[in-house]
C-alpha cells in the first residue's frame, strides 16, 4: 500500500466504517441500525479490496450485505410483534466503560506488539485453492455448516408466526 490515493481510502474507509459501527451501536430505531450494519460490512470490504484480497472483499459483500444483513432486514420488517425502538437501558454506562477499557487495551497491543511484513503472498492461497480445499479437505464441516445454518433459518421462521397460522397448518 504505497502512495497517496491508498492512504487517503484507508483513512476515508476507516472514518466510514468506524461512523457507520457507531451509528449501529447509538440508533434508536432498529431499521437504522440494520441500514448502519450494512454500510459497516461494505467498509469493511472496502479494507480487503486496498489489501488486494478481492476474493474475500467479494465473498463480504456477498455474504454479509447480500445475504445476513438482508435477511436481518427482512426479519425485522416482517415480524410482526417485534419492537421498532430500542428502549434505555441501564447498561449503557458499564457497556460505554467496558468498550473503553477494551479499546485502550486494543490499542496499548497494537502499539507495542513487532509487527512483521511479508514481501510476497504465500504460495496457495488463490480462489481455486479455497475452493478445492472446502470440496475436499473441508468438505464435512462445510456441509455441517450448511445444515445448521438451514435448521436455523428454519427454527426463525417457526418462531415468528402466529398461533393462528399455526392452527390454520394443523387444519390443512
Amino acid at each position: 500500500m504505497e502512495g497517496v490515493g491508498p492512504s487517503i481510502a484507508f483513512w476515508a474507509l476507516s472514518a466510514l466504517t468506524l461512523v457507520a459501527a457507531g451509528g449501529v451501536m447509538v440508533s434508536r430505531n432498529l431499521l437504522h441500525a440494520v441500514l448502519f450494519l450494512i454500510l459497516t460490512f461494505i467498509g469493511v470490504a472496502g479494507f480487503f479490496v486496498l489489501l488486494s484480497a478481492d476474493f474475500i472483499a467479494m465473498a463480504q459483500v456477498i455474504i454479509y450485505v447480500g445475504a445476513i444483513a438482508v435477511l436481518v432486514l427482512f426479519a425485522v420488517l416482517l415480524t410482526p410483534r417485534a419492537g421498532r425502538d430500542n428502549g434505555e437501558t441501564r447498561w449503557a454506562l458499564p457497556g460505554i466503560l467496558l468498550a473503553v477499557c477494551l479499546a485502550a487495551i486494543f490499542l496499548f497491543v497494537v502499539h507495542d506488539t513487532a509487527w512483521e511484513t511479508a514481501d510476497t503472498a504465500p504460495a496457495g492461497l488463490d480462489a481455486s485453492a479455497l475452493g478445492t480445499a472446502l470440496l475436499t479437505t473441508w468438505v464435512v464441516p462445510f456441509e455441517i455448516a450448511s445444515v445448521l445454518l438451514t435448521a436455523a433459518l428454519i427454527g426463525a421462521v417457526m418462531l415468528t408466526r402466529s398461533p393462528e397460522e399455526e392452527a390454520e397448518d394443523a387444519l390443512a
